[in-house]
């Protein structure tokens, strides 16, 4: 193994980013690229994708990789406050930042909101007094700005598009 693939979102990295890094480096040593790299507080915290607490910054990358490569998220949050509203009902749950968009709506969706997972597959998060609609494997914390440790979703319907093809009238 001469590499580990380390794929990452995080506060003011909203896009998913990739570094290659030696088995034997530290998360320390990430911590450290990724703020030299895109300017991130010292103080941010490193998680693993979905997982609730921060990683051991002294642990080895190794230790922790996966068959298509590690996915971690670095953030100042340690959680962020997320809000969900539906037919005007709300819901509400603290997150980690490294927590996707998929495990909120799964959250708010079925077990929240009682959806059966047809309905809830019929249905996506839109990001409050907005139109954008995240992708199901973005990080949550990529969404905030990292002084507010906040998030609001309307959990909406999917649009699709039925009937003729574009162009056909």
């Amino acid at each position: 193994m001469t590499s580990i693939d380390v794929f990452y979102q995080g506060e003011g990295i909203g896009e998913i980013a990739h570094i290659e890094l030696d088995p034997h480096a530290t998360f320390a040593i990430l911590k450290t690229r990724l703020i030299e790299k895109h300017g991130v507080a010292h103080d941010a915290l490193l998680f693993l994708e979905d997982e609730d607490e921060p990683l051991d910054v002294a642990g080895l990358i190794k230790d922790h990789d996966a068959a298509k490569g590690l996915k971690v998220h670095i953030h100042r949050c340690r959680h962020v406050e997320v809000t969900v509203t539906f037919n005007g009902e709300i819901a509400e749950r603290r997150f980690p930042p490294s927590a996707t968009v998929a495990r909120v709506k799964r959250w708010a969706a079925e077990k929240k909101f009682g959806m059966s997972d047809e309905e809830a597959g019929e249905h996506v998060l839109q990001v409050a007094g907005t139109h954008d609609r995240p992708a199901p494997g973005t990080h949550i914390g990529a969404l905030t700005d990292g002084k507010v440790c906040g998030l609001a979703f309307d959990l909406v319907p999917d649009e699709r598009v039925n009937g003729a093809p574009a162009g056909v009238a």
